[in-house]
């Protein structure tokens, strides 16, 4: 069987277990955010945390639940990595910097994951334990939890509420993703993924069953459990610094294909759950054909990229292979860095640094496009709702008509909630990489020069102020100015959106429905589809289009 051959069976078979999980899984998350009963462990949680989870919450109050909840995050985990040296379980690891503790905390609160350390050789098992792993499930939640209010702003009409925080962040962590988690974990263990709390071993080094002399040191953890809510949750911060290439954390083929299919479970069946949340399922199925059809098409080119492969090595190879794993191939890491980079996780299984100049720009392009397709959990669906907004704007420009989403007015509030929301992040990004490359130091942090050292620059900043948190691979962001700026685009890429996602959200729920009338533009058509997916592809090109001619293009044509 050819490399070719054997990418399209895998992706075949991705493609089948999303399908099979699609209806089930978005009915029951649909479920859990409508049902108006508690569990016992969630009514002993509401009572610890002294909220009440029946009171319905506006915009503002719910913004609120998110940004004082998020605070808390921060703070304790900035605090438990400065008081690592003194804590059990360190295996001797010193506190960590300043600098690097805010980039950290900020990282996982965010659901970004960045990572600017090597983690077997930064963090102890309680900070990876304790800290990171549990961030994992939260703020994957809080992710999920905003975009079910967007979802609540459509489906409800004249009232102001959209819910409540503290029930929907219980619900999705206690309900949703523990669950699956502890399944994907046992499945991670039992095809040789690492699950302990070992020390530091030093382990010989050997080829061919040769001693080559010398050693190294592995240390061990909890790394099946940390992997599978890191993959479901679309976090990616890794146990290791190799991330998903590690054999600890990603060990056969068939756990790497686990992985993105891990990877893609929520987001994608989320649109089933705001289809029957809105009560069309139509509208759902219009939103999975967007997201799909981006997904699939950056897919195949990803693979054509990188299967097409220029001069006599690459030739004999089969494939781009610098910089990826051969257990997975060319084929499977092009699978794995188009999901990744499409949604806000951020694990690798390869160095995208090291993909061809237009493979490089493919992941680029994937987080530029705002990760909606099918983007991490919860943001992903909320971004393209909000792309949605944008174009059924455009086509009520186009006909004179005032536009309608879902039998909501979209008027000039709701268009510059929408607008400010997507200005955001590429305001972020390319600001910040604009500023990195214009100062006299953070340059030296490049390890390329030219197109490809840009690359990995706006690379970064686009992971950060996206909330995607996978590196480039060339960049070393272990100094003081890319911790704290990374930190801060983090920090705005994740929180200033949700202000006017739920600020929309508001607006809408206040709205009267409008009925459909012979003029309405019928959004769970094709045709619809095809604007979403020409208005999200026109407006990132504007956006980026000259960042990416300086970067990967200009690498792309010149090899």
């Amino acid at each position: 069987m050819g490399p070719v051959t054997a990418a399209v069976l895998q992706l075949a078979a991705l493609i089948g277990a999303l399908a099979l999980c699609y209806i089930p899984f978005g009915n029951y998350m649909a479920k859990v955010y409508s049902s108006d009963k508690h569990w016992r462990v969630e009514k002993w949680i509401y009572k610890c945390i002294g909220a009440n989870p029946d009171t319905e919450m506006r915009w503002p109050a719910y913004l609120r639940g998110v940004l004082a909840f998020s605070v808390v995050g921060v703070l304790f985990l900035y605090l438990l990595q400065r008081l690592q040296g003194i804590l059990p379980g360190s295996l001797g690891f010193s506190s960590v910097n300043p600098a690097q503790s805010f980039n950290t905390a900020v990282s996982f609160v965010t659901n970004t994951n960045w990572q600017s350390y090597y983690g077997e050789q930064t963090m102890g098992h309680v900070v990876q334990t304790a800290g990171l792993a549990v961030q994992n499930f939260v703020s994957a939640a809080v992710g999920i939890a905003v975009a079910v209010a967007l979802v609540r702003g459509f489906a409800r009409s004249r009232t102001g509420e959209i819910g409540n925080f503290w029930s929907d962040l219980v619900r999705g962590t206690v309900r949703i993703l523990v669950p699956v988690a502890v399944v994907a974990a046992v499945i991670l263990v039992a095809c040789g993924a690492i699950q302990n709390f070992s020390g530091i071993h030093a382990v010989g080094q050997f080829f061919n069953g040769h001693s080559m002399g010398g050693s190294q040191q592995w240390n061990g953890g909890a790394v099946a459990s940390q992997e599978a809510i890191k993959e479901l949750g679309t976090n990616g911060g890794g146990y290791f610094n190799a991330n998903s290439a590690h054999p600890f954390e990603n060990p056969t083929p068939f756990t790497n294909l686990f992985e993105i299919f891990l990877i893609l479970l929520i987001p994608f069946a989320l649109t089933r759950t705001f289809g029957v949340m809105v009560g069309s399922v139509k509208q759902g199925y219009a939103i999975l054909a967007t997201m799909g059809t981006i997904w699939l098409g950056f897919t195949a080119l990803m693979m054509w990229t990188e299967f097409a492969h220029h001069g006599p090595a690459l030739q004999l190879a089969g494939g781009a292979y610098e910089g990826k794993e051969v257990r997975f191939g060319v084929g499977g890491s092009s699978i794995f860095a188009v999901a990744t980079t499409l949604t806000s996780t951020g694990a690798v299984d390869s160095f995208h640094s090291s993909f061809t100049g237009l493979g490089g720009g493919i992941t680029l392009l994937s987080m530029m496009l705002g990760e909606i397709a099918p983007g991490g959990t919860g943001s992903g669906l909320y971004g393209i709702l909000i792309m949605a907004i944008i174009a059924v704007f455009i086509a009520g420009l186009m006909v004179g008509r005032t536009p309608e989403y879902l039998g909501k007015k979209i008027g000039s509030r709701e268009i510059k909630l929408s607008a400010i929301y997507i200005l955001i992040t590429p305001a972020l990004a390319l600001v910040f990489a604009a500023v990195s490359m214009a100062l006299p130091t953070p340059p030296h942090s490049m390890l390329n020069p030219g197109a490809h050292g840009f690359s990995e620059v706006l690379y970064a900043f686009t992971s950060a102020a996206n909330n995607n948190g996978s590196a480039f691979a060339g960049l070393n962001a272990n100094t003081d100015w890319y911790n704290t700026m990374t930190g801060l685009a983090m920090l705005f890429g994740r929180f200033l959106p949700m202000v006017f996602v739920l600020a929309l959200a508001g607006s809408l729920a206040e709205q009267r429905p409008v009925p459909a009338t012979a003029g309405t533009l019928r959004t769970e058509k094709p045709l619809f589809t095809g604007l979403l997916v020409g208005a999200i592809l026109i407006i990132t090109g504007l956006t980026y289009f000259p960042a990416l001619a300086l970067g990967p293009l200009a690498e792309g044509l010149a090899s």
